[in-house]
């Protein structure tokens, strides 16, 4: 059911609890206090009565109808609409969730409509009926408390990253590559966050400055500053936190060029070095080759008076040549010639 929760207020007391809408514009008119109406996701019709019954602002209405809208506040009238992101941390997944609370805060009543499960208000409705001296202040002190409730809030969210940031920090060199995943999506998360929570200084600091004109009380606005004081804070660690993770995408891009650097000199080196090994062996292989042209080359030179002097050596006794005068001599010089023109013939080819 949209109507979450729904009382009327008398002079920060509640005096009663009606059970929907209708009945709710009556008592408040029979009773002349505070309504405030809490709506969850609430119908068209819904919003509908709401606008009908307090004179609400299309626009505004038409915001809180449709949802996803960033924190603002605006003015219609003597009406207030508001709109708050509340944040939480998620420490299964280690994520940041985000709801929507728009508030519309006017003389005599108070209506939150919320878009998101979290938070249900229903401990901050208690907190404040649990002190009717700050009740009393009327509207405004209903929206100090949903102020103050959702930016108490962000103080689990700030210590769930700076957790996680530390964590990157661990792990930023030891050259796990799912790091700059993680810091990518740490760094949407921060930067989500910081929408959230940056437009809420300006939000406060306006309603200080209508404090004195729309007579504000000092008590709410003292809190107000309180409350300021604490958003400070977290758009400063928020500030912070965006600097590391971008300085920290940085580093880790600047050690994987590093690594990648070492790897290419280290192909390079084991590229020369089996360059300078393939040299080696192609010098090796051509000077074996040269001494193998140079022993064939003398084995082709010794063989040639070898053939001469086998064939002289046979013994037959046929043999014309072995009752010339000059069959010695000529034997000799065609040893000694065959062999000078092989030494030439190989010379000549670089064999020796």
């Amino acid at each position: 059911m949209a109507l979450i929760d729904n009382g009327i207020y008398v002079d920060g007391v509640r005096c009663c609890t009606p059970d929907n809408l209708e009945e709710t514009y009556e008592r408040l008119r029979e009773h002349e206090g505070m309504a405030w109406i809490g709506l969850f996701q609430p119908t068209d019709e819904e919003l509908e009565s709401v606008a009908a019954e307090f004179s609400l602002h299309p626009l505004a209405v038409e915001d809180a109808r449709k949802g996803h809208q960033r924190p603002k506040l605006e003015r219609y009238g003597d009406t207030l609409f508001l709109v708050l992101r509340p944040a939480w941390y998620v420490d299964d997944t280690e994520t940041v969730h985000f709801g929507e609370i728009h508030l519309f805060v006017g003389p005599s009543f108070v209506v939150t409509v919320r878009h998101a499960a979290r938070p249900e208000l229903s401990t901050n409705r208690r907190w404040l009926e649990s002190r009717p001296e700050l009740l009393r202040l009327g509207p405004e002190s209903v929206l100090y408390g949903v102020l103050d409730e959702v930016v108490d809030g962000y103080a689990p969210v700030v210590a769930g990253l700076e957790n996680d940031i530390d964590e990157i920090e661990d792990e930023l060199f030891r050259g796990d590559e799912s790091v700059s995943r993680r810091i990518y999506e740490l760094l949407s998360e921060v930067i989500g966050f910081q929408r959230a929570t940056s437009p809420l200084r300006g939000i406060l600091e306006a309603l200080l400055r209508g404090a004195e004109k729309y007579r504000t009380d000092e008590e709410l606005q003292a809190r107000y500053r309180d409350v300021l004081d604490h958003v400070l804070r977290i758009a400063e660690r928020a500030d912070a936190f965006r600097v590391l993770l971008e300085s920290a995408l940085t580093v880790h891009s600047t050690l994987v060029t590093q690594q990648q650097n070492k790897a290419m000199r280290e192909l390079s080196e084991a590229s020369l070095a089996q360059s300078v090994e393939t040299k080696r062996l192609s010098e090796q292989a051509i000077t074996q080759n040269d001494e193998i042209k140079k022993i064939t080359g003398w084995a082709a030179i010794l063989f040639a008076p070898t053939l001469v002097g086998t064939i002289y050596g046979m013994n037959f006794v046929h043999m014309p040549e072995l009752e010339w005068v000059w069959g010695y001599p000529l034997s000799i010089l065609t040893m000694v010639g065959l062999g000078v023109g092989l030494w030439v013939t190989f010379k000549w080819k670089r064999w020796l």
